[in-house]
């Protein structure tokens, strides 16, 4: 198809998305006060408004993280936002353990961390962000992102557990998130995400060329993530089978248009080849009952003795400060703590704790890249 030059308008270049990898090498100034053994404030973190979801997903890992329910309200996450722009955190992503756009604050938690300077980003099934929304919204944020798993109708509802007609919806509203996109050339990127568990390869062609026809900036590929119990079933050495049909998804690329498959995580089938866990100071995860964790694998009960504090009940900063804090996160960093047996597969952090952990064994230097920054560089 001929190029549309609209697309082209506030769209941060598809060559400038860092969507298998990690930013952390842009951000040395808070990897040296960690060295130094500075209690750091996370450089993002990814948080839920909410632990409840409209949608059933077959391969959710927040079925896996039930904790305590408690409500963020207005007041708390003002109060949250306030405390992450004082202490230096620098993004927020509204992603984790709940579909945090069915809370009745997230339109004003969205404005209102950016109002304070923070970078914002939210994943979502896009079911409720309609035109009015997503117009508050849009100029806020850095990146949008659907969590969209099956290109046909059908296959869609049985793989996200929703009726077929969702489909249509999200589809039109993914059609006037580009709309609103181009209208009023706004930064913020626009995705669409595929989590592929091997039995549903059949979606990925599909998809593929239904983002070619919603023309969002990307589509990515991802694995799925399991505990460490296998609870979810995922099937990692099927992934191997799949490279072929990977591949002919990503050629659907064009110039505004670019499927990426998350090949790193894809190809180490589940397996690290590290033990000690350095990522969590710099991207720190929260449940959306409010619970502080270091990372999504640890909210379930059963893992109380990584469980911080509350923002429901105390002052994410005090929290931040507290001895409890840096207890966990420097138990994660040592000797007694190992992430190939004690952890969930190929977490958040895993990125970052995979240069983090060649940087500390001495395999590798790091340095301040060269030439401009990456796009989202907030959200490492």
């Amino acid at each position: 198809m001929d190029k549309d030059p609209r697309y082209q308008l506030g769209n941060p270049k598809l060559k400038d998305l860092i969507l298998d990898g990690t930013k952390i090498e842009w951000h040395l100034d808070r990897v040296r006060a960690w060295e130094r053994g500075e209690r750091i404030a996370p450089i993002t973190i990814d948080m839920a408004l909410t632990r409840a979801c409209n949608y059933g997903c077959g391969f959710c890992y927040a079925k896996l993280q039930e904790n305590e329910r408690k409500s963020i309200t207005r007041e708390v996450i003002f109060n949250f936002l306030e405390d992450c722009a004082e202490i230096g955190v620098k993004a927020i992503s509204f992603v984790s353990d709940g579909e945090s756009t069915i809370s009745p604050v997230f339109v004003d938690a969205v404005k209102k961390g950016h109002e304070l300077g923070l970078s914002m980003s939210v994943a979502t099934n896009a079911l409720v962000l309609n035109r009015r929304k997503l117009e508050e919204i849009m100029p806020c944020l850095t990146y949008l992102r659907v969590n969209f798993s099956g290109g046909e109708p059908k296959r869609y509802a049985e793989i996200m557990g929703v009726p077929e007609k969702w489909f249509f919806q999200v589809c039109q509203n993914i059609t006037d998130m580009m709309e609103i996109k181009r209208k009023n050339n706004l930064d913020v990127t626009v995705g669409m995400q595929m989590v592929l568990m091997p039995q549903d390869a059949d979606q990925v062609i599909p998809l593929a060329k239904l983002g070619k026809k919603l023309r969002p900036d990307y589509l990515i590929i991802k694995h799925c993530s399991d505990n460490e119990d296998g609870a979810l079933g995922v099937n990692y050495a099927g992934y191997k089978g799949l490279y072929d049909i990977l591949r002919e998804a990503e050629a659907y690329s064009d110039d505004e248009y670019m499927v990426k498959v998350k090949w790193s995580k894809i190809e180490q089938e589940g397996k690290r080849n590290y033990q000690r866990c350095y990522g969590a100071p710099f991207i720190l995860q929260m449940s959306g009952s409010g619970l502080v964790a270091p990372c999504g694998p640890l909210f379930n009960e059963q893992y109380k003795k990584f469980h911080i504090g509350n923002i429901t009940e105390n002052r994410f900063k005090d929290i931040w400060q507290s001895d409890k804090y840096w207890e966990v996160m420097n138990y994660l960093a040592s000797p007694e703590f190992n992430a190939q047996n004690m952890c969930g597969s190929l977490c958040l952090q895993h990125m970052v704790n995979e240069k983090l952990d060649a940087y500390m064994k001495d395999k590798i230097e790091l340095v301040t890249p060269t030439g401009s920054p990456p796009a989202h560089i907030n959200f490492v």
